[in-house]
Order: C-alpha cells, then sequence, then structure tokens
C-alpha cells in the first residue's frame, strides 16, 4: 500500500512537471486591448483636454499623452512609451485625440501584454520547483523506506554471518518483525539459536569425555603402578642377569604406559590450541572500530585509541573484544566503559562493566577452559570466551588480564608494540 502511494505522487508530480514545462515552452498569446476601456480613456481626455492636470485616470491601464508637437503633457506611470517610436517597438496602442475635428495629440496606451505573460510564466516556473522539491522529498523518503527495511536488514544479516563464521553464537540477530525481512531474518536467528545449542551439546559431550578420560587414567594408573612396583621388587631379588632383564622390561613397558595414559588425558586440552594465529604489524587506528563491531548493543563508550604500531592477528584480536562484550552483555548487562593506554611496551584496552565483578578467589580461574563465575550459574555458556581469548592474546605476544575493578570487572588486553620482542 506505502509503494503504491509513493508510485502514484511520483506519477502525478511527473505529469505536472511536464504539463507546466510545455506551458513554459509554447509561444505566447496575443493579449487584446479592452475597446471599451481604451474609447472610455480616450473620451475622457477629450473631456478633460483644456484642464489636464486635473485628469483622474479610471481604468486599469496605463497611458502617456502627447500635443500635436509630439510633447508629453501626462502620464500616468513611469517608465512608459513617452514617444511614437518607442511606442512602436514597444506595440502600444496609438490613438489620434480630435477636438472639433482637429487633432490636438495623441495618447499612447501601454502594452502590458508582456507583463502579463512574464508574470504567468514566473508563477508557473514557481509552481515548477515546488512540485519538483516534492518529488525530490518523495525520492529521499522512498530511498528510506527501501534503506530501512531492505538494504539496513541485509547490512545486519552480513555482520551477523560475520559473528557466526568467528564463531560467536551468543550475538542475536537484531530483527524488525514490522519489515518484510522480519520472517526472514528471524529464520536466521533460530539458525544461531540452534547451533548454540548444538555447541552446547557438544560442549558437555567434550566435558563427559574428559571426565570419562580422567576416571580411566586413573583406574588404568592404578594397576599399572602396581605392575611397575612389583617388577622393581622382582628385579632387586633376581639373581640371574637374565631375569633382571625381563624385570627392567616390564618397569620400560610400564612408563611407556604410564605416558601413553598422561597424553591421552591431555590431548582434549590441546585441542583447541590447533587454531592459527598470524601475527603481523598493524596501525592502532583499527582497533576502534574492531570495539565498535563487538559492540552490537552499543552499551559502551569507545575513546580515541593512541596511534602506535602493535603486534596483532586483526581477525583473532576481534574474537577477544566479540567474547569479552558477549560476557558483559550475559552476566552484567550494563553499560561498559573502554579505555585506551600506552604503558611501557604495551598498549592496554580497559573494558570495564558495571555489574559489580565476581568473588575475588575465583578470578585465576576466569582463563581457565570450562571455568565460570559462581554468579553465572543462571546464564546459559560454556566457559570457553576467556579461555580462548588468552590463548589468541598469547600467541600475539600480548596478555589478558582479568581483575575486579571500582564498578564491575575489568578485563584488560595487552597488546605487545612492534619493535619492543
Amino acid at each position: 500500500m506505502k509503494k503504491w502511494c509513493i508510485g502514484f505522487t511520483f506519477i502525478i508530480g511527473l505529469f505536472l512537471e511536464i504539463l507546466i514545462f510545455v506551458f513554459i515552452l509554447l509561444p505566447t498569446k496575443e493579449i487584446k486591448q479592452d475597446t471599451v476601456a481604451v474609447n472610455e480613456i480616450v473620451n475622457s481626455l477629450k473631456k478633460d483636454w483644456t484642464a489636464l492636470e486635473n485628469h483622474v485616470n479610471s481604468t486599469a491601464y496605463e497611458y502617456a499623452v502627447l500635443d500635436d508637437k509630439d510633447e508629453v503633457l501626462i502620464r500616468t506611470k513611469e517608465g512608459i512609451s513617452d514617444s511614437i517610436n518607442k511606442a512602436i517597438e514597444h506595440q502600444d496602442t496609438i490613438l489620434l485625440i480630435e477636438l472639433d475635428e482637429t487633432i490636438v495629440g495623441k495618447v499612447i496606451i501601454y502594452n502590458k501584454s508582456s507583463e502579463v505573460l512574464a508574470k504567468q510564466k514566473r508563477e508557473a516556473s514557481m509552481l515548477f520547483s515546488v512540485i519538483l522539491m516534492i518529488q525530490v522529498g518523495v525520492c529521499c523518503g522512498y530511498f528510506l523506506f527501501v534503506y530501512k527495511n531492505m538494504i539496513r536488514p541485509f547490512h545486519k544479516l552480513r555482520g551477523f554471518a560475520k559473528n557466526i563464521a568467528g564463531g560467536n553464537l551468543d550475538a542475536p540477530l537484531q530483527m524488525d518483525k514490522m519489515n518484510i525481512f522480519g520472517a526472514f531474518t528471524e529464520s536466521f536467528d533460530m539458525m544461531r539459536s540452534e547451533l548454540k545449542k548444538a555447541r552446547l551439546a557438544e560442549a558437555k559431550a567434550n566435558i563427559s569425555k574428559k571426565e570419562l578420560v580422567a576416571k580411566l587414567s586413573h583406574d588404568i594408573k592404578t594397576p599399572v603402578a602396581s605392575i611397575k612396583a612389583a617388577a622393581e621388587v622382582g628385579q632387586t631379588l633376581a639373581k640371574e642377569e637374565k631375569q633382571k632383564e625381563n624385570y627392567n622390561q616390564i618397569i620400560t613397558k610400564a612408563d611407556q604406559l604410564n605416558v601413553l595414559v598422561n597424553n591421552l588425558f591431555t590431548a582434549t586440552l590441546e585441542e583447541l590450541e590447533q587454531l592459527s594465529v598470524t601475527v603481523m604489524d598493524m596501525n592502532s587506528q583499527v582497533i576502534k572500530e574492531m570495539l565498535k563491531n563487538a559492540d552490537y548493543l552499543g552499551l559502551a563508550s569507545i575513546p580515541d585509541i593512541p596511534e602506535c604500531m602493535i603486534y596483532m592477528d586483526k581477525l583473532r584480536l576481534q574474537q577477544v573484544f566479540d567474547n569479552i562484550f558477549v560476557n558483559s552483555y550475559k552476566y552484567a548487562n550494563t553499560k561498559i566503559d573502554v579505555k585506551a593506554k600506552v604503558l611501557d611496551s604495551a598498549l592496554d584496552i580497559y573494558i570495564e562493566d558495571f555489574g559489580g565483578g565476581v568473588l575475588k578467589e575465583e578470578l585465576v580461574f576466569l582463563k581457565e577452559k570450562f571455568k565460570r563465575g559462581s554468579n553465572a550459574k543462571a546464564t546459559e555458556g560454556a566457559g570457553l570466551g576467556l579461555y580462548i581469548s588468552d590463548y589468541f592474546m598469547k600467541e600475539m605476544n600480548g596478555n589478558l588480564v582479568i581483575e575486579n575493578g571500582e564498578h564491575g570487572l575489568i578485563v584488560i588486553v595487552q597488546l605487545r608494540l612492534s619493535g619492543t620482542i
């Protein structure tokens, strides 16, 4: 309905513009003099000829009166033709004034048709301009309508896809169900929710797997330790070299088996560390845009970043900021204060929420895998964000510091300055 109204308004405006434009281009038609008014002027001049100083113009026309020697006697308006030659050039009406069959003078009636037509064309031009401005306004309104309901949703979808590709499944796709893409974007957000559920299920399965591995390793280590201890006793009591060698083989294999069990136990903790980090020198000014991208709810005050060259992987650093902001949204849901300082050999980015922080004894565990604060029990999450972020920062020769601030939890992202390694 909105699109139909906008299109109809645009077509009507275009039609009126064409009509006005044609009117302006058409040749002007001659405006005829009012013969009654002209005769009234001549008769009144004849009547007042002997006392023209008392003559009063009772018509809408302007005119000049000349005597028989073409000298101007009176004129009703300055600037009108006051000679026969000018009157002819201007296409004015020239009439003779006769008294007693004697020509005593002439009256030049001013031809104002050009002024009338010029006024009409000015008015038409102004109307044309007004209609054109209305059309421009309608076009701008239509563009804003298209941008709001079609282009901007796709921009949001592009940022959403970037978050999904980066593994950030906690950033919802904000949508307006009133526009034509509402159901379309809702489907993508449902996909994000399902992916998140699958990711959480996977994390729980990994935890269960680790618990199983820990239990099995404990159960295996106990008999292996017993076998090794018995072999060591047997090796001590053995008298023949062959027997001692056999016991030594048992001890060696028991040690190998113990190493394999330890490797099995640590293998799952190392799988996340296979993510590649490519560090290069970059200008710090890109960080401000990265912080804005991470703050998709607009809760943070992003400051100017001191200009310097730093070691960083842009993709991985964006993931670090994404994880920090998502944690703040989930667990604090307050405004976020961001500061940036260059201290010694590092650029420090301070990100503080106003959620009150966590217990002091829990701070040291927040960067560990699957560890979360006690205030996060009622909130959905896997406890991997800060663990991964800490790993990325170490790979970039930087550091991730977590501490309680005056208002809430502070996460300090320390980026190494170029040339300081």
